[in-house]
């Protein structure tokens, strides 16, 4: 556990976070009792999603201002799921759940088409040598799979600082014809200068650090 976080004893997910392992198996194709929109009291509404939440506090952030939609934050580092997951307990957010996943497992097997309406992928992890490339959230293949959970119109939401990472979306977006490119909009709860408004961001917009973003809009 990092020292930056409580104590895994203090902290309480019921009800907002989940786990991939506590699932049944998954099947060929995502069935519709796998769909995570059914895990809030509205399901109807617009459904987010945001791969890599860290300690959530994008989630936290811009919830607030838009509820009339849903956001889900998957997040590997179990510390910081239940971390995220208890803040939103704690302010009592109905439109905000927590999920302990592989995120593009989860996407694949358990996220059902077109339900998609927003995808945050905010400073993902770069994994800057080669033989790691693979492990890198956008590829050929989850762009195929995010255009198959993102309803008409909706969109994949990109930003990172790491340049190596940058040219590697540069690449797999220009070779894919599935999404229309558009120019990035800060998020609705960034602060002037931010284009997110990440605990990441604000710690290294002071030191100068570059970042850029970029919006698919699925054709």
């Amino acid at each position: 556990m990092t020292r930056s976080l409580p104590s895994a004893t203090r902290l309480d997910v019921t009800g907002y976070g989940y786990q991939a392992e506590d699932f049944h198996p998954a099947g060929e194709a995502p069935r519709p009792e796998d769909d995570p929109r059914r895990w809030f009291d509205h399901p109807e509404r617009p459904f987010e999603l945001e791969i890599g939440s860290g300690k959530g506090t994008f989630l936290i952030q811009e919830a607030p201002h838009r509820p009339e939609h849903n956001f889900l934050g998957i997040e590997w580092m179990m510390a910081f799921w239940r971390y995220a997951a208890d803040r939103a307990r704690r302010r009592d957010m109905q439109n905000v759940r927590m999920l302990h996943a592989d995120a593009v497992e989860f996407v694949r097997q358990r996220v059902t088409n077109e339900s998609v309406h927003t995808f945050h992928l905010y400073f993902s992890d770069p994994w800057p040598k080669s033989r790691h490339h693979r492990r890198r959230v956008i590829q050929d293949a989850t762009l195929q799979e995010f255009h198959r959970v993102i309803e008409p119109g909706g969109t994949l939401r990109i930003v990172t600082d790491h340049d190596g990472l940058w040219e590697w979306y540069e690449e797999h977006v220009a070779r894919c014809p599935l999404f229309e490119r558009e120019p990035y909009e800060p998020c609705v709860s960034a602060k002037r200068g931010e284009l997110v408004g990440s605990n990441f961001e604000r710690k290294f917009i002071p030191k100068g650090r570059h970042f850029r973003g970029m919006t698919l809009r699925r054709k």
